[in-house]
């Protein structure tokens, strides 16, 4: 990810643009690409400044790329790279070594005369005759620790060209949200996986359902008490999360300045960027897939199959459950498929139940789980062995329509 500092973006009436190149417009790009990953897949043993300096060097000929894209590339580039670390302290050892060597002869002069005896060539000499090495080595050796002189081991990341410039308008993008004040996201799909990647960002969050989609507000880092850098971060790496989701759109407004008024940013799912974040799979189990399966077959006239469509929310606490089923008159009531699994989530799963009791929820367990959570569960419950039973959803279904009912009056 990027420093705020090689943030790159343009304004256009109070809109924030991230600089982003184009397979077609900035085609060149893929040559230079090219050109760097060779530069750090060929550059075994060579350090830090001097691989920073041939990245540059492949620009020369490029005048409009400004210098912090280069950068950027750097950084980028080092970020997926390997490099030699002093875990041992070994270099500060050698360094300390040879200042105290080396402080016993003080003063040095260039050349001895009576009154100056220390010669520093020769001092220089000695000193590295007694670590094995002539002083050029030994020169090299003492400040090997510093970032700018860390040895490349090998690049991990960039599977090609084209790899290297994605991530490079993510990042641009990624940036952006350093300083935003407030996100807003409204989503028609994907729900779990938003909320998923937004927790693992540990993202403050509202949640508001509206007539056919959710909005997602989630609070910037400059809208808390005072804006910080660790906040900003976490709005930044939620992005590759959100671009592996579908049917949203984003909004963010950006932190104003006595010089700049507030700017807003757009992004949605048809942006263009890719994201190397895994997107969700459609189905959390074979359970869930082979139900899901069988009741398109069977395909019941009363009630309609929706596939986490719900998001249940109070406060922090959130819940989607597995099933969503639509009776013709718009009812709606829930299935969660409770299957084999530890104590510690089957207790996690009871509190959850117990914080929507007031929601129509009903819970499809295996019967080899009917000993452990009889006592822990209090929602109406159908077991199954290998698969669930279209027969008994429908039982079930039937039997809860007057608790939904009741409840919407």
């Amino acid at each position: 990810m990027l420093t705020r500092e090689l943030a790159i973006a343009t304004f256009d009436q109070g809109v924030l643009i991230p600089d982003r190149l184009n397979r077609i417009s900035d085609a060149a790009y893929i040559g230079y690409a090219e050109r760097m990953l060779e530069i750090y897949r060929d550059g075994q043993g060579r350090t830090r400044r001097s691989l920073h300096q041939a990245v540059h060097r492949v620009f020369s000929e490029q005048v409009d790329c400004p210098e912090r894209r280069i950068q950027a590339f750097c950084k980028l580039l080092d970020d997926e790279s390997e490099f030699e670390k002093d875990e041992r302290k070994t270099i500060v050892k050698l360094r300390q070594s040879v200042f105290r060597e080396a402080a016993k002869h003080h003063p040095l002069v260039v050349q001895r005369d009576a009154l100056f005896e220390s010669q520093e060539s020769e001092i220089k000499r000695m000193i590295a005759a007694e670590h094995g090495m002539d002083w050029p080595q030994l020169h090299d050796r003492l400040f090997a620790d510093l970032i700018e002189n860390q040895m490349l081991k090998k690049l991990n990341g960039f599977e090609d060209a084209p790899a290297l410039l994605s991530r490079y308008n993510v990042a641009q993008t990624q940036a952006v949200l350093f300083d935003a004040v407030k996100m807003t996201i409204h989503a028609q799909g994907d729900f779990k996986q938003i909320l998923r990647y937004a927790k693992l960002a540990r993202l403050m969050i509202r949640i508001t359902k509206l007539r056919d989609h959710y909005c997602f507000e989630f609070d910037g880092s400059a809208s808390v008490l005072r804006s910080t850098h660790r906040y900003g971060i976490a709005m930044a790496r939620f992005l590759p999360g959100l671009l592996a989701c579908r049917g949203w759109r984003m909004q963010a407004k950006l932190r104003s300045t006595p010089y700049r008024p507030p700017i807003r940013f757009d992004l949605d799912d048809a942006c263009g960027l890719v994201s190397e974040a895994v997107a969700s799979k459609e189905f959390d189990s074979s359970i869930e897939e082979t139900f899901a399966k069988q009741w398109c077959e069977v395909s019941p006239v009363d009630w309609r199959l929706e596939r986490e469509t719900e998001v249940l929310h109070r406060g922090q606490k959130v819940f989607f459950p597995d099933f969503v089923f639509v009776h013709r008159d718009g009812a709606r009531v829930m299935m969660e498929i409770v299957g084999y699994w530890t104590p510690e989530y089957l207790k996690h799963k009871a509190e959850v139940m117990v914080h929507f009791r007031d929601q129509p929820i009903f819970l499809a367990i295996a019967k080899a789980r009917k000993d452990d959570t009889s006592r822990l569960f209090e929602n109406p419950t159908i077991y199954y062995k290998e698969r669930i039973k279209i027969d008994a959803v429908l039982a079930m279904l039937n039997a809860m329509l007057p608790f939904r009912h009741s409840r919407q009056k």
